[in-house]
């Protein structure tokens, strides 16, 4: 189903264990165990039939002045209010406001569930708004709209009493100025209310086409054709051509791969080689050894940035896929190596740490290209100390880098992790599956294609490259690879050889990996050998 249980346990994106709270938040400064709604609700007044205001607002809200008498409620929707109007990203804006609020612990641990996940499920909260209030959502302004969503993630989705999912809801609205609006919301929280979550999931997403089956676990339809169409090219090899569709049947794992897309993933943590083992890091940190990268810790709580390891520069947080790919290129056949090493698009760094920390025991150098000053800036802190020279330039346009000395015969291993749609990270970016747009995929076609094309010039022979995604979507994976090599008299090498400890890969010569399969995002990874 769609919509979890109130029972059921979860992980918020920090790794921290979801609390079992029950309807009560804590009015400022009570004690964290206690959490109360201020017990107040507008009621069933004229104002609910009659709020028509459309959004975006027509009038300007009134400066906030008070809070809604709950601490963690009052954070969570300051983030969602950033979120709507600023298009700001919450895995940025919402620790920085846990940090300047002091907030930890499972007050945190709760700001968190509800901020993700009231992000991540947007569409399916909104479909069942809009049947409850009857009118689109569009019609609704952005403030009761946020506190909507936010009441209705917690009705439908937590174990959250639903008496304190409406009235905190209600008083949110009237501390942000949209007062007018709270018998508006009052009455459409506790529609929702009178009917259980599967009741709800049966009046707008009953049937078994794609576009039911996407919504029931939030995700937009588009994303789930993607995902069900590079499904089924897997399961029939044979008709793997560039432009294709298979997406005419749905494929059997498509529910269960958006169903672990939908879940909150559990924070991966990846030991710096040569410095510190995955095994060490695992016991340091109290985490479970990865399944398929030796380097890989999966930790089952607390913020990573508090520990010493990731302090120290020994491990970062990076999904164990990603550690995959970088695996995948230092792992491939180079007979003669000379320890020049690229990375096209290296920002913000972690996969350029890795390399940088192998690269250390190789007696080798990694070229770090980023096109973003800002992001420059990160690979810079991220790769301290290590062997890692990083340039602010174009990867399509390598010559012209300043300061880019290229070897006289090329590089010998180039990674290109190209950007993507991400369709393949969504789980870790919560209000990502709204933004994006089918529309978005062509225009990073063709710079994927161009960033393949420069690394296979600039690769020395004998040389690789892996070209990577952190998307499914074929267009940008498999139609880019075998149209370029193609182009380009490249080889395309069985990446799967280079990953030899993971199951249920039926997606070769190429890597593809799958939330439902692999606990890992849905990593893509080629490999690549230039024409002699």
């Amino acid at each position: 189903m769609g919509f979890r249980s109130r029972s059921e346990s979860a992980r918020s994106e920090t790794g921290q264990a979801r609390p079992n709270r029950n309807a009560r938040a804590p009015q400022p400064g009570a004690n964290e165990k206690r959490h109360d709604s201020r017990g107040r609700h507008a009621g069933g007044s004229t104002r609910e039939k009659g709020y028509q205001q459309r959004r975006p607002e027509h009038r300007q809200a009134k400066s906030r002045t008070r809070g809604s008498g709950d601490r963690v409620r009052d954070l969570v929707f300051s983030v969602l209010r950033d979120v709507t109007e600023h298009d700001s990203f919450a895995n940025i804006v919402l620790p920085r406001a846990l940090r300047e609020a002091r907030i930890t612990g499972r007050d945190a641990a709760f700001a968190t569930e509800l901020t993700y996940g009231c992000l991540r499920a947007t569409g399916l909260l909104d479909a069942v708004i809009e049947k409850a209030a009857g009118r689109p959502v569009q019609k609704i302004d952005s403030v009761p709209l946020d506190a909507l969503r936010l009441g209705t993630y917690q009705i439908l989705r937590t174990r959250v009493d639903n008496h304190a999912a409406v009235d905190t809801s209600v008083e949110l609205v009237k501390a942000n100025g949209a007062g007018g609006a709270s018998g508006f919301t009052n009455g459409v929280l506790r529609t929702i209310t009178r009917s259980t979550p599967e009741q709800w999931m049966d009046r707008i997403a009953d049937g078994n086409q794609l576009s039911d089956i996407a919504l029931r676990h939030a995700h937009p339809a588009w994303i789930a054709e993607a995902f069900n169409d590079s499904l089924r090219a897997y399961e029939a090899p044979g008709e793997q051509t560039p432009g294709a569709s298979h997406s005419a049947e749905l494929s059997p794992e498509l529910e269960a791969a958006l169903e672990a897309d939908d879940q909150r993933p559990v924070v991966h943590l990846a030991a710096r080689p040569g410095q510190i083992s995955g095994e060490e890091l695992a016991l340091i940190v109290g985490g479970d050894q990865g399944r398929w990268s030796p380097y890989a810790v999966y930790l089952p709580e607390g913020a990573p940035a508090d520990l010493e390891p990731v302090r120290d520069g020994l491990a970062s947080v990076q999904d164990e896929g990603s550690q995959l790919i970088a695996l995948a290129l230092l792992r491939a056949d180079v007979p003669e190596d000379r320890g020049r090493w690229l990375d096209m698009c290296a920002g913000p760094g972690g996969k350029t740490a890795f390399l940088g920390s192998w690269a250390m025991g190789d007696d080798a150098l990694v070229d770090a290209v980023e096109i973003a000053d800002h992001r420059a800036q990160l690979i810079s802190n991220t790769t301290t100390n290590l062997p890692v020279k990083v340039h602010v330039g174009d990867g399509r346009k390598l010559e012209s880098i300043e300061g880019l000395n290229a070897p006289d015969n090329g590089f010998d291993r180039i990674l290109v992790d190209a950007p993507c749609s991400g369709l393949g990270a969504l789980r870790r970016r919560p209000e990502a599956r709204w933004r994006k747009s089918p529309e978005d995929v062509p225009e990073l076609v063709a710079l994927q294609r161009e960033l393949l094309r420069s690394a296979l010039r600039a690769c020395a022979p004998g040389g690789v490259v892996v070209y990577s995604t952190c998307s499914p979507h074929r267009a940008e994976t498999v139609d880019v690879v075998r149209s370029v090599a193609q182009e380009m008299g490249a080889t395309i090498e069985d990446a799967t050889a280079l990953v030899p400890e993971v199951e249920k890969l039926n997606s070769a010569p190429f890597v593809q990996l799958w939330p439902h399969r692999h606990g890992t995002d849905a990593m893509f990874i080629a490999a690549l050998r230039p024409a002699l």
